[in-house]
């Protein structure tokens, strides 16, 4: 592969209904569309997942494009490269900013893909044919309306639920859920808002037979989460502190977790994802495939990689129309009893919706070096 060309779109995607964490409320998302094309002609796509404000990590939009823009392409373009674990090597000298990098290293795998005339899951070694669907619920407005939407998506057979908590919205949360819901697969993602003098709360959490706890404390620590995790019967899950392979290993020495949930752009990109999918496996500490209200790339993107074999648990990859008035792919992307089918076609299995990407486009720029 040589890249020639590479064209940065701007969208702007509303959603069909606010979501919202411990750190903020979401109503569009804005994200970055990469189209990529090497010397053959064979175009790859990509997408970035970082907000518009630094909430969830120090990466925007702004600074994703700015990386892209100013470092990231210069290293790339015109180069020739033989296979998409070599990008990473090309972006090494440049500190974090993982979700630029994903983005970019995203759409080289799936020209790789395409011209080795194999499917993106099958290209990164997955061998599922469909993977489990799970449903993320933001924080609501009251218990009742929280009950509601889990009872939906029960029916529609989703895997397991993920509720958002956060002082003050926490044990009796839980407790409700379970209350109505016995045997429902369920976990709660903290997003980093409690400390360790919170543990007497996190500790009541653990008679409601969760799956797991997701990043209760800070997001760049793993020595509080070793000594929180000595005191729970729960899984700890990793998320926000999990940057990188070296960031995983110290973790699972540590007892930091029972759980990593791993996410492309967080960790720079499917390369390095594979390379901790990996070192999961051989320390018997299952992975999932966490969310970034990506549209239909990145949600492509994830399909594949949950078909590597240690995904074992249940990831947030839900279908286009949860989110989506419309999606940018074709087919939209959709799930069925809980379950999404893996793509077998060439390259990442979906088709990008032209029309629907130039409606959604606020800017683009294009780069040949």
């Amino acid at each position: 592969m040589r890249i020639e060309e590479i064209t940065i779109r701007h969208l702007k995607m509303p959603m069909k209904a606010p979501f919202t964490t411990s750190f903020g409320t979401v109503a569009e998302k804005e994200l970055l569309l990469l189209e990529v094309k090497d010397a053959s002609g064979t175009i790859g796509w990509g997408e970035t997942v970082a907000f518009v404000a630094p909430w969830y990590t120090e990466e925007t939009l702004k600074t994703t494009w700015h990386m892209l823009e100013d470092f990231l392409m210069p290293a790339l373009l015109h180069k020739d490269i033989a296979h998409p674990d070599e990008v990473s090597a090309l972006f090494a000298t440049i500190r974090r900013n993982g979700m630029a990098k994903a983005s970019i290293e995203g759409a080289v795998w799936d020209i790789y893909a395409q011209q080795t005339k194999q499917s993106l899951a099958h290209a990164l070694g997955g061998s599922k044919d469909l993977i489990d669907v799970g449903i993320s619920v933001g924080i609501q407005s009251s218990t009742d309306k929280l009950l509601e939407l889990i009872k939906v998506y029960e029916e529609k057979g989703y895997k397991r639920v993920k509720v958002k908590i956060k002082p003050g919205y926490d044990v009796e949360v839980i407790r409700a859920i379970r209350a109505a819901f016995p045997n429902l697969p369920l976990m709660a993602d903290a997003n980093s808002a409690y400390t360790l003098n919170d543990i007497e709360v996190l500790q009541q959490l653990d008679a409601f037979n969760l799956l797991m706890i997701e990043q209760p404390l800070a997001a760049d620590d793993i020595i509080d989460h070793a000594k929180l995790q000595k005191q729970l019967k729960t899984p700890i899950c990793l998320d926000e502190s999990i940057t990188s392979l070296e960031d995983a290993r110290k973790a699972i020495e540590l007892g930091s977790c029972g759980v990593i949930n791993i996410k492309i752009g967080r960790v720079g990109g499917i390369t390095e994802a594979k390379k901790i999918h990996d070192y999961c496996q051989q320390h018997a500490i299952p992975v999932w495939c966490g969310g970034m209200l990506e549209a239909g790339i990145g949600r492509a993107h994830n399909i594949a990689l949950t078909a590597l074999s240690n995904f074992v648990l249940p990831g947030d990859t839900a279908g286009s129309s949860h989110y989506w008035y419309e999606d940018i792919v074709t087919p939209e992307i959709v799930v069925e009893d809980g379950h999404i089918r893996v793509p077998q076609s060439i390259g990442i299995g979906y088709q990008p919706n032209l029309e629907i990407i130039d409606k959604l486009t606020i800017s683009k720029k294009v780069y040949k070096g």
